[in-house]
């Protein structure tokens, strides 16, 4: 049930789980699987849970969510094979409420059996994920799809490497038959986008040739929402409608710092108009203190490669290995700077989300508002903290 407290994002849930579910001749590439990506704080999860699910639900599909960061003290393979456990044995507890959704199957009073232990899924001797899912999609007969959020968790280890092997195989078991009567549709949905790109393009990964695409941000519709909802309050300050759309911009579209801008506002004395501009920004360049101290902590170098960056193309900046470049940053840092010094400053700049790969030799800022922050600065010479 939808929460009014809420703003839900009901088109753009209703055309994503459509071309998941029913692609058309151009969109079949989504049974490959889909990475999403998209900055920290801006709605993913908060989309996943209240929109996406419902949308996938209406639609007919069997959903299995996990969130990767809800117990950082799991591995990513844990947490997905006791998503997957906790949503087999939904399906085969008596009058559990996952059921009814099946009813016309003719499911017995029992709920549905497997061919394999439960309890065992995931762990030695038990069913693999291919064996797993090609049951399960035979037995509710619509396809299934597994969201993962946080994907990027499950890379760097040999265990999490192995996990999306196994889906990959569960997903080629499924999606190759002849005649399936439904699909396994493997979602992933993270903050950093470099690697969650990375899943989907690179050849080694196993999902590679899979849909990468960035997560829309919420746009003017949640302002006009937000006004609605807070112009009911008495005595309530709101700066115009367009003011408010600026700073959402300026805060990197993230609703909770926007909460945090409106609530500062109720205490200022300044119009409206006048003093949220000023707390946006002063909101937006203290969120943005976190990533730029992570940069001074890389070294001069890395602010050189990160400013070449940011003061270029906003689609991404090329040409940071060329004889100019590398003649920049050694002028910036007081000493000789070469292509492996740059490479090996640039993956870690990635690593730390900072910057990420557009495409071959094209980089962009993870952040754009910490891009405009860092922009700002420099425009105004204020040292980079």
């Amino acid at each position: 049930m939808s929460r009014p407290d809420l703003y839900h994002r009901t088109d753009y849930a209703s055309d994503m789980a459509k071309q998941l579910l029913h692609p058309s001749a151009l969109q079949l590439q989504v049974r490959s699987g889909v990475f999403l990506s998209g900055i920290r704080r801006i709605g993913k999860t908060t989309f996943l849970r209240q929109d996406l699910i419902p949308a996938l639900e209406a639609m007919g599909a069997l959903v299995v969510y996990v969130d990767l960061w809800v117990d950082r003290s799991k591995s990513p393979a844990v947490l997905v094979h006791e998503a997957v456990r906790t949503t087999l044995a939904q399906l085969a507890t008596p009058g559990a409420g996952m059921l009814a959704r099946f009813k016309g199957l003719n499911v017995g009073a029992a709920g549905f059996t497997f061919g394999f232990q439960v309890d065992t899924v995931g762990k030695e001797g038990g069913a693999s994920l291919a064996q797993v899912f090609t049951e399960l999609v035979d037995k509710v007969q619509t396809s299934v799809v597994l969201l993962v959020d946080e994907v990027q968790q499950s890379l760097g280890t040999e265990e999490g490497s192995n996990l999306l092997y196994g889906l990959k195989a569960a997903r080629d078991a499924v999606n190759t038959r002849p005649g399936t009567p439904g699909y396994l549709l493997f979602v992933g949905m993270g903050s950093h986008k470099s690697l969650v790109t990375d899943m989907a393009t690179r050849r080694s990964q196993p999902f590679a040739g899979a849909v990468s695409t960035a997560y829309e941000p919420l746009g003017p519709e949640f302002i006009r929402w937000k006004c609605e909802q807070l112009q009911s309050i008495a005595g309530v300050k709101l700066p115009a409608e367009s003011v408010m759309w600026d700073g959402f911009v300026a805060l990197g579209q993230r609703p909770e710092e926007l909460q945090n801008a409106l609530i500062q506002l109720q205490t200022r004395p300044e119009p409206p108009d006048v003093a949220f501009p000023i707390i946006c920004t002063t909101l937006a360049s203290a969120a943005a203190e976190v990533e730029l101290a992570t940069l001074e902590n890389l070294g001069t170098l890395a602010q050189a490669i990160f400013d070449r960056i940011a003061q270029g193309n906003e689609a991404g900046e090329s040409g940071l290995f060329s004889a100019e470049a590398l003649g920049r940053y050694a002028a910036q840092i007081g000493m000789a700077a070469d292509p492996p010094q740059v490479q090996n400053m640039m993956d870690r700049m990635i690593a730390a989300n900072l910057i990420h790969r557009q495409s071959h030799g094209v980089y962009a800022v993870s952040d754009p508002f910490v891009r405009q922050v860092w922009r700002q600065r420099k425009a105004l010479q204020i040292p980079a903290p």
